[in-house]
């Protein structure tokens, strides 16, 4: 499988996304104990929703321009006691709401389960 890196993604409810579309950042409440902020890949993004997100309807997709995010991206284990698993970006710094380029819904299949979107 080959994954495009010039458009990161971001996962985040509606509700957020109304709440800091306005703003100039988006700091995630998981910041203050990670350090960083979770972002995927438009092909691997579905394993994150269906993992954290299950039958959950009220998600949107922020796809990120990776050349206007100012802080640095960092490519780790998305199961960081397992090296070999698969590499995630993590993001460690706020995210600038100038790197967003589309905002998108993000639903979820007829069995309830998420896939590649279409960006």
């Amino acid at each position: 499988m080959t994954e495009r890196t010039d458009v990161l993604v971001h996962l985040c409810t509606t509700e957020e996304w109304s709440r800091i579309r306005g703003g100039t950042e988006y700091t995630p409440e998981s910041f203050a104990e990670l350090g960083f902020v979770h972002l995927s890949t438009p092909e691997q993004v579905h394993l994150p929703a269906n993992r954290l997100f299950p039958g959950r309807t009220d998600l949107v997709l922020l796809a990120l321009d990776p050349a206007r995010l100012s802080a640095p991206v960092q490519w780790e284990p998305g199961v960081p006691s397992d090296p070999q698993s698969m590499l995630f970006p993590h993001l460690y710094g706020p995210l600038p709401l100038e790197a967003v380029t589309a905002a998108v819904e993000y639903r979820p299949g007829p069995a309830g389960d998420f896939g590649t979107p279409v960006l």
